[in-house]
This record gives structure tokens, sequence and C-alpha cells, in this order.
């Protein structure tokens, strides 16, 4: 007779199969985009690292530095009960106000690139709108939480989110930073729009948001100027458009399998941000079509896994787990989708990082904390099927 312990399903059936802890799934795709981001991270930034710093991989060996120590912070969170999130979510949100408006003082905040998004700890740079992210997501799910029936009966309860999405958004336009800010509305109204908002309060808020964000576009000459170069890149292409078509002789040159790893001519000089903002477009000439779909698809995994793991937590009535998983969710893909798309000439230019495979220290540890979390959620989520978490 067998003495293996017996597990079960979340139906009560008996199986002899081991208990899994975590989404074997999500893992697997956050392993895969991880590998594939080191990889062309090395292949991009090779001529750039060696022609600045004398190596060749400088940049590849500060990302696996970047990548230890997120996996290390990852680690603690995925040992954190999201009751803690939802306890300090409202701290969190007034200390990332703080740290907003700290960065735009000169001589606190560092400029790179013309925006003033850092604040530097002597060796450590820290990127406060990646921390606008995912505080914005938890102090949103907490307050969905505890004001659920308002949200649903009363405007009241809409506007209150909105006034603190508009003070985020102005602090981050300040920087300025209107991909990040585009990316943290679109996340918000995807978590209202789950929670039962009335249509017509909706509607009025895409209405608004749409409005002001082409008001914004248009009223800054640097926006304007991007603006433009998408709809016709050819037409400066020495000039504004340069940045778009050089990305898309790089989709070109691809074809079906690319012309091969480490083949690539954009990232000889012709292509700027080649290992951050436009590492796809060197991808998709390396790799090709078949890296492309691969690549998507493994995003594709993760959006898909994500949003079951929000709805597995629905059901179980863990309602701040479920908004944090969904909102999440949205970020991740909808930045990834953002970043491919600008890549590919569907979308203007933004500074957004491909989450996990962009060169980037900050983006690569929120990344991996915030999925820690989203692991976290799965993992509470199995465990309270089997009736072992109150």
């Amino acid at each position: 007779m067998s003495t293996r312990p017996r597990h079960y399903t979340q139906r009560g059936k008996p199986t002899n199969q081991p208990l899994a802890l975590y989404d074997k799934w999500l893992i697997a795709v956050i392993v895969a985009l991880i590998i594939i981001g080191l990889m062309m991270v090395a292949s991009s930034s090779v001529m750039i690292s060696t022609k600045m710093y004398h190596q060749p991989f400088h940049f590849l060996i500060r990302q696996v530095c970047y990548l230890c120590a997120g996996l290390l912070v990852a680690m603690v969170i995925i040992r954190t009960d999201t009751s803690f999130w939802e306890k300090h979510s409202m701290h969190m949100l007034l200390g990332c106000l703080i740290l907003l408006v700290l960065v735009l003082i000169p001589g606190i905040g560092r400029v790179v690139n013309g925006s003033r998004r850092w604040l530097s700890l002597g060796p450590i740079g820290i990127q406060v709108s990646e921390l606008a992210k995912i505080t914005m997501i938890l102090y949103l799910s907490g307050y969905l939480v505890r004001q659920q029936k308002m949200i649903s009966k009363n405007i009241l309860g809409f506007i209150k989110p909105m006034v603190i999405l508009g003070i985020f958004s102005v602090l981050l336009l300040l920087e300025p930073d209107f991909g990040a800010t585009v990316v943290i509305t679109g996340t918000v109204m995807a978590m209202l729009f789950l929670t039962g908002v009335k249509l017509r309060y909706y509607v009025g808020l895409v209405i608004m948001v749409a409005g002001t964000l082409v008001v914004l576009a248009v009223s800054s000459p640097y926006r304007m100027a991007r603006l433009t170069a998408f709809l016709n890149p050819w037409a400066d292409q020495f000039n504004s458009g340069y940045q778009l078509t050089q990305s898309l002789i790089a989709f070109g040159r691809g074809g079906w399998f690319g012309s091969g790893l480490g083949d690539s001519v954009q990232k000889l000089f012709y292509l700027p941000e080649a290992h951050t903002d436009f590492l796809f477009a060197v991808l998709a000439e390396e790799l090709g079509l078949f890296g492309i779909l691969l690549v998507l698809m493994l995003y594709s995994i993760l959006v898909v896994r994500g949003l079951m793991i929000g709805l597995n937590a629905y059901t179980q009535g863990r309602l701040f787990a479920a908004y944090t998983a969904y909102g999440i969710t949205f970020w991740l893909g909808l930045q990834a989708a953002i970043n491919m798309g600008v890549n590919a000439g569907l979308l203007p230019t933004k500074g957004l990082t491909l989450p996990l495979m962009s060169y980037g220290g900050a983006s690569m540890m929120v990344c991996l904390c915030v999925l820690a979390l989203l692991l976290r959620i799965d993992h509470e989520n199995r465990w309270q099927s089997l009736g072992l978490r109150a």
C-alpha cells in the first residue's frame, strides 16, 4: 500500500501529484523573458559598451547585478502576506508623493537625457516613476475594497481616486515622463472598469482622459515632434524621424528568421537607445519574425496567467489580492504592448522599457518585485483553496 501523501485539487478530488505552490507556467515565462532579455542586452550593447567603457559587456554585467538585487528583494516579497501591502498602501502612497516632489528639486533630482526622473542615493539611482506605478496599484486596490459600494453608486467614490491620479500625473509630467503617465492612467482605468463603475461615469472618464492626453501631446513641442515623426517618419528621416526609421530598417532586415544573433547592423550606432527603449527592434533584426512571435507569445501567457490569478482571488473573496493582480497584469501587458508598438512604428515614441528585457536597473528590479507579489497572490490562492489559509 502506497505511503505517499495524498493532495487534493481545488474541487476536493484526491490526487497523487505533488502540491504545486506557485504557478509553474508563470515562473517559466518569467525565466524565459529574463534569459532572452539578458541575451539581447549583451548583443545590443556590445558596441556602445566598448566605445564608452572599453569593455564589451559593461551593460550586461550591470544588468545581471540589478537582476540579482531584484531577486533578493523578490524573495522577501514572495514570503510577505498580501495583507501587509493592504495595511500599508496609504503609507506607501504618501511616501511616493514625497519622492515625486523631491525628484523635481534641483540638486536632489538627477537629470538624465533632459528629464529629471532620478533620485541619487550614493551609487544607487531610484527612478521614482517606477515606484509610482506599483504604489498607485496598491493604493487603488485598497480603496476599491474599502469603498466598493460607494464607487458603484456615488460619483464621489469615483472622483476621489481620480484626484490622486491627477496629482500623480501632474508630478510625473513635470519631470517630464509622459510614458509613465499613460501607463498609470491606463492601468487605473482598467481597474475601475472591473469594479463595476457605472458606464456613464466610465465613458466620461475615457473622454476626459483622452482629451487631456491629446492636449498635452499637442501643447508640448517635443511631444508634437514625436507625434508628427510617428505619422510620417520618412519625411524627416535624419532629424525628428531618425530613431523610428532606423527601428523600421531593423525590422525590415530581420525577415523570417533574422540576420543571426549578434549580427545586427542597426546596433552599430545607427539606432539610438538600442539596449533600452529599442531593444525589441534589435531582437526583430537578429531573430526575425520567429523571435517576434516568441516574445509576443511569452507576454501573452504572462497576461493570461496573471488574469487567471486575479480571477481565482476574486472568486475566493480576496478582493485586495484580486485587484492587485489585475493591476499588475494590466500594467506589464500595457507597457510591453506600448514598447513593442513604438518599436514597430505603430505608436508615437515614448521612453518606456520592455519589462524584464530592456536594460535598466529600476525597471528590472520593480518588475521582479511586482511579479513576486503576483506569485505570492497565486500561492495564497492555492493554500486557501485547500483550506490551509483562513
